[in-house]
């Protein structure tokens, strides 16, 4: 690190679970968001000021005024942008060091199998369940950590399926593929403003974790039910008929260890 470097992460640094070391890893990281909307913004900016090297950004979408309510990586002036433009935008203005990708492009199978496989930690930001199967499964193919968050209305949810390990459950684990709920979204139900915010600065948090080594939600479902700001949580196991993880093969990694 350079001495600018020291002093913007001096924070980290000062840390003992960061320090050099740490902050090092993180600069060296590379992390995949999909979705620049209500989640991915609060996410990405937050991965961004941490220092997190390299940040992919997935969303077809564009900016539309009724995304500003809670989307806060994207401004007045750049409604009608595509939305992995203005969050980069947003980015740079924070944190202009940064190497930011941006894929302006729906998150299908083979997209996925294509990003996920080159990031060293995964956020899923989208909000619908088959884009959140479509994530899963390409961090199942790849082994590669996820970090899952929803929220609409006054409720949200977000866990961690650390699917480097040959043990760890994965999302369809805990909502099956062939489950197909109901599909509720903001436009519809509404949510409230701050909770996409809380949610997404966690994921953020998780993701850092992750990338540092440090013990985190992996295994554990918390919900939040912001009326009461009561908390609650259920402990996910794997699930030995998972569909899609339960013919997984362990890494090489676990392999030689």
């Amino acid at each position: 690190m350079n001495d600018e470097q020291l002093l913007r992460y001096s924070r980290h640094i000062l840390l003992d679970d960061i320090g050099i070391e740490g902050q090092q890893k993180l600069l060296d990281s590379h992390a995949l968001i999909i979705g620049a909307g209500g989640l991915g913004s609060p996410a990405a900016l937050y991965l961004a000021t941490a220092g997190v090297g390299q940040i992919t950004l997935v969303d077809h979408d564009t900016v539309d005024l009724t995304n500003l309510q809670r989307q806060i990586a994207h401004s007045q002036e750049r409604v009608g942008l595509p939305k992995v433009e203005s969050a980069a935008r947003a980015i740079a203005a924070l944190n202009p060091e940064l190497r930011v990708r941006t894929v302006a492009q729906r998150a299908d199978a083979s997209l996925l199998a294509q990003l996920v496989a080159q990031a060293d930690v995964v956020l899923d930001c989208s909000d619908n369940f088959p884009t959140r199967q479509a994530v899963n499964q390409a961090c199942v193919q790849h082994a590669r950590p996820l970090v899952s968050g929803a929220a609409l209305g006054f409720d949200a949810q977000i866990s961690v399926y650390d699917l480097r390990g040959a043990q760890a459950p994965c999302y369809a684990c805990l909502f099956p593929p062939d489950a197909r709920p109901e599909e509720q979204r903001c436009a519809t139900m509404g949510v409230f403003a701050p909770l996409v915010g809380i949610i997404g600065s966690l994921q953020a948090a998780e993701a850092l974790k992750l990338l540092l080594g440090l013990p985190g939600l992996g295994g554990r479902l918390q919900m939040l039910e912001a009326r009461s700001m009561e908390w609650s949580e259920i402990i996910v196991h794997k699930d030995p008929a998972c569909p899609v993880c339960k013919a997984r093969k362990p890494a090489f990694s676990e392999l030689i260890s």
